[in-house]
Order: structure tokens, then sequence, then C-alpha cells
């Protein structure tokens, strides 16, 4: 399944990503269950691969109920 939802909106790939990045990326890959739960309310976390620029390839995660969201991107 390529769109999930999100927060009640139907979501694609790329613009769950751009949720959680706050920009445009290049390309994402299929979301998928992340088999965790939101640290803020205990729902469904969702996860997708994506390419903010040509060079990185970075892992969201997102609350499918909630604002809360993280890459697995070093701070």
């Amino acid at each position: 399944m390529d769109n999930r939802v999100v927060q009640g909106r139907m979501v694609t790939p790329k613009s769950l990503a751009e949720l959680v990045e706050g920009e445009s990326v290049m390309d994402a890959e299929a979301i998928e269950d992340a088999d965790r739960d939101c640290p803020e309310c205990g729902e469904n976390v969702v996860t997708v691969g994506y390419m903010p620029s040509v060079t990185e390839f970075v892992t969201a995660y997102k609350c499918q109920e909630c604002d809360w969201g993280t890459t697995d991107r070093e701070e």
C-alpha cells in the first residue's frame, strides 16, 4: 500500500517524507509500519526512507495520529 492516512490526511511516501523533513525531497520509498508506538500518544508509527539530496538517505518515523516525527539522522 503506497498511501497512508496520517493525522487525518492521505499522504504519499514523498509527502510523508516532506512532512517530517520540513522541505521537499528528491525521492521516497514505500511507507511501512514501524513496529513501534509513538512516544507521545502511544498510537501507530509509520516509517519511510527518502533522499533529501543526491548524497543522503534518511529514514523518517511519523506518528499516524499526533505531530510527533523524527529521523535516524545523526544530530
